[in-house]
């Protein structure tokens, strides 16, 4: 889909420069000027949006992982992804006001490390997942500051976003690479989700009319209906995490902690899929199917 945008464009892109969140962002802005009409002045500065991202992936360092993923060092397609992350953050009693409430920052030795940890893990728990985030996810970039958790985003897909205090021990004592191991499989399922919907079937059925907002179990604001249904798979995915690990002795020194997140998710989980079910009608076949799936996991462990 990015190269066709792109070539209706007349910009040709390799197969994988069209994978990079950079060059998928340039897709994205050759639609709106193919729908604005293309003159040769909008055209050529889709050229030179085209050649910064192409710079960009040639100065990325090799990855250090086993996994062929870009470690992001700040970039404007991120940057520009978290202003518009930024726009949508509920404001309360003028919380987040300032364009810094979270930025893209660099990634330190101890990050790195924490994800080689979170990396082994997965592998350990719960391979598919692991071998799923090797294919999807093409960038990873760590945020600081209050205003975000984490995020993806369709206009630079392929990266995730997550708050660097994610790769640290939390309140509730779960380490760091278990926090991050449900970020990834939560920003993973995102990524996913919106491959699935624009590659084949649909989840949701074409709203008529306005589309309807919903409450969430995620997040205080309410959400387009598609936002409840990410959720749920999301819920779901991170509650077959801990499930796993929890059957492995990778976790065994917090057990506690794993088990208590687990109930907690699962809880939530159970909330998703009830809020979701009342509105099965608005759902596809596809879409239900997993809305059935998931059903079946919410139990909370004795």
């Amino acid at each position: 889909m990015t190269r066709s945008a792109l070539t209706r464009a007349e910009l040709t892109v390799t197969q994988k420069e069209s994978a990079h969140p950079a060059v998928v962002e340039t897709a994205h802005a050759a639609q709106r000027v193919l729908r604005a009409g293309p003159d040769r002045e909008r055209l050529d500065g889709l050229r030179r949006m085209l050649d910064r991202a192409r710079a960009g992936i040639a100065a990325a360092p090799p990855s250090v992982l086993p996994w062929p993923v870009d470690l992001a060092a700040p970039h404007p397609h991120l940057e520009r992804s978290v202003t518009r992350a930024l726009e949508s953050v509920p404001k309360r009693d003028g919380d987040f006001e300032s364009p810094h409430g979270s930025a893209v920052v660099a990634w330190r030795e101890r990050d790195i490390s924490t994800l080689r940890e979170t990396i082994a893990l997965l592998a350990a728990a719960w391979p598919e997942a692991h071998a799923e985030l090797r294919e999807t996810l093409v960038q990873i970039a760590l945020l600081d500051g209050p205003a975000i958790d984490g995020f993806t985003d369709f206009v630079v897909h392929g990266a995730v976003f997550i708050r660097r205090d994610r790769l640290e021990t939390g309140r509730d004592a779960l380490p760091g690479p278990v926090r991050l191991a449900e970020a990834l499989v939560h920003e993973g399922a995102h990524t996913r989700c919106n491959a699935a919907s624009v590659a084949g079937e649909p989840f949701l059925r074409p709203a008529r009319g306005s589309e309807p907002l919903v409450t969430t179990p995620l997040r205080i604001d309410p959400r387009p209906l598609n936002g409840l249904f990410q959720q749920v798979v999301v819920l779901a995915r991170s509650l077959l995490l801990y499930r796993r690990m929890l059957d492995t002795d990778a976790t065994a020194a917090a057990s506690a902690a794993v088990r208590a997140r687990h109930d907690h998710v699962a809880r939530a989980a159970a909330q998703g899929v009830r809020a979701l079910s009342e509105h099965r009608g608005a759902l596809t076949d596809r879409g239900a199917s997993v809305l059935e799936d998931a059903a079946g996991l919410p139990r909370v462990r004795a």
